[in-house]
């Protein structure tokens, strides 16, 4: 990764991903297993909401920096909807280079390791 902008935006999508697996199980405690309490759906789901939003704002925000084009940002923001999509549009966004950025042909492929251009 070249930039600050894949890196917060990876941590976001992470944390997205893991707050709807935490809503997930608060709601299967709540209505499947009929706990006494509220499974803490109603914290768990504010905590969800806040990471959604903030994802959506993070792709919004490197959309740009890192060169994507609109099909790729439609993806990001479609993977926000499904649980755990996410993490797998992260994985799939760094296997294909678009953690990269613009600068990634300067460098050689998909710097991942941080590395000097190749000179003639």
């Amino acid at each position: 990764m070249s930039s600050k902008a894949a890196q917060v935006f990876r941590v976001a999508a992470i944390a997205e991903a893991f707050s709807w697996a935490g809503l997930l199980i608060g709601m299967f405690f709540k209505h499947v297993v009929h706990s006494a309490h509220e499974g803490g759906v109603p914290v768990l789901g504010m905590v969800h909401g806040i990471v959604f939003v903030t994802y959506v704002v993070t792709s919004l925000a490197v959309f740009k920096p890192l060169g994507w084009k609109p099909k790729t940002l439609v993806f990001a923001l479609l993977s926000s909807v499904p649980p755990l999509f996410t993490w797998w549009f992260e994985t799939w966004a760094l296997r294909t280079g678009k953690l990269d950025g613009p600068e990634r042909l300067t460098h050689g492929g998909t710097g991942l390791f941080a590395r000097e251009p190749l000179s003639a």
